[in-house]
C-alpha cells in the first residue's frame, strides 16, 4: 500500500443478497478478501455501488463487521455513513466509528440541493462531531443534483484537520486542478471515475474510488503505479485495454452491469433491491462480450 492514508485502488464494493433479498454477508466476506488479494488497497463499502439507500442501518453494521474480519489490517475500510439530514450522518458516523473504520464517505446531500454555505456547515458539522475519523468528501452531482464547488472543498480542507481528501465524481477535470491548486498541499483527490482515473492523475489526482476493480484490480494498480513512474506508455497502454470495460460497467446504472459481471464469473452475488433492477438481455450482452475480449471470464470456475 501506499503512503496515501487510504492507499490507491479503493474498490466501492457491491452488497450481495441472497435469494430472499437479505443481505449474503457469507458472500460479502469472500469478496472482501478476494479484493484485498487483487489489487485494492482499501474498501469502500456502504456507497453508491453497495446500494446503500436500500440498506437499513443495522445491515450496515453487521456488512462492517463481517468485512472488518475479513480484511484485517491488509486494507484500509471506509464506510459510507453520509445522509442529506446532517444529524442523522454524526449518528451513522458515529456509530459506524465505534465499530471501528479507517474513514467515513460523506455524499453531498442529496435532494435537498443545499447552497455552498449549506454544504460548508453541513460537513463541519460531521467533522466537529466526529473529530478522530477522517473524512472523505463525495461530490458526484449526476445524482444529488448539487456539485460541490472547490472553493468549498478546498474550504473545507483547511478548516477542518479531519477531513482528508475528496472523492471527485464530478467528469470535470477543471474542477479537479483547480481543488489541487487551492486546497491544502496534503489534502487528496481520488477519482471516482474508472475511465478519468488517468487523465485526473495529470491535474493532481492520487487514485481511484473504483467499481472496475472488481474485475481488474491488479491492472488499476499497475496504470496507476506506471503513470508514477514516469511510464506514460504503460499506463496508456492499460487505460486503452481497459477502456471498454470502464465504459461498459456503466451501460446502465450502477452498480447493476458489475453485479452481473461478477455472476458471469461465477460470483453469487444474487441480485438487487427494487428500485433497482435486472440488466437487460442485450446489455447483458454487451458485458459478456467485454469480459471475453479481456479474458475475464474463465470457462470452467466454481461459484464462490
Amino acid at each position: 500500500m501506499s503512503n496515501y492514508i487510504f492507499g490507491r485502488v479503493l474498490t466501492a464494493m457491491v452488497t450481495p443478497f441472497n435469494g430472499d433479498g437479505s443481505v449474503n454477508y457469507g458472500v460479502a466476506e469472500k469478496l472482501a478478501d478476494h479484493l484485498v488479494n487483487n489489487g485494492s488497497d482499501g474498501l469502500v463499502i456502504c456507497g453508491t455501488t453497495g446500494e446503500s439507500p436500500a440498506l437499513e442501518s443495522d445491515e450496515k453494521y453487521q456488512l462492517l463487521k463481517v468485512v472488518k474480519n475479513a480484511v484485517g489490517d491488509r486494507a484500509k475500510i471506509v464506510m459510507g455513513t453520509g445522509s442529506n439530514s446532517t444529524q442523522k450522518a454524526i449518528t451513522e458516523t458515529k456509530k459506524a466509528s465505534q465499530i471501528g473504520i479507517d474513514g467515513s464517505l460523506q455524499v453531498v446531500p442529496y435532494y435537498n440541493k443545499p447552497p455552498q454555505e449549506g454544504l460548508y456547515q453541513h460537513f463541519g458539522a460531521i467533522a466537529r462531531s466526529c473529530p478522530d475519523v477522517p473524512i472523505m468528501l463525495y461530490n458526484i452531482p449526476g445524482r444529488t443534483g448539487k456539485n460541490l464547488e472547490a472553493e468549498t472543498t478546498a474550504q473545507l480542507a483547511q478548516d477542518f484537520d479531519n477531513i482528508v481528501a475528496v472523492k471527485e465524481a464530478s467528469a470535470d477535470l477543471d474542477q479537479t486542478a483547480k481543488i489541487n491548486r487551492i486546497a491544502p498541499p496534503n489534502f487528496l483527490i481520488y477519482s471516482g471515475e474508472d475511465f478519468l482515473t488517468l487523465p485526473m492523475m495529470t491535474v493532481g489526482c492520487v487514485g481511484v474510488v473504483s467499481v472496475a476493480s472488481h474485475l481488474v484490480g491488479k491492472q488499476m494498480q499497475m496504470m496507476i503505479q506506471s503513470y508514477e513512474k514516469g511510464d506514460n506508455f504503460q499506463a496508456q497502454k492499460i487505460q486503452k485495454q481497459l477502456y471498454p470495460l470502464f465504459k461498459v460497467l456503466f451501460c446502465n446504472t450502477n452498480p447493476i452491469p458489475v453485479k452481473y459481471a461478477l455472476q458471469l464469473q461465477g460470483w453469487d452475488i444474487g441480485g438487487f433491491r427494487l428500485p433497482l433492477c435486472n440488466l437487460p438481455p442485450h446489455q447483458q450482452k454487451e458485458v459478456e462480450e467485454v469480459l471475453n475480449n479481456l479474458e475475464l471470464i474463465e470457462k470452467s470456475q466454481d461459484s464462490y
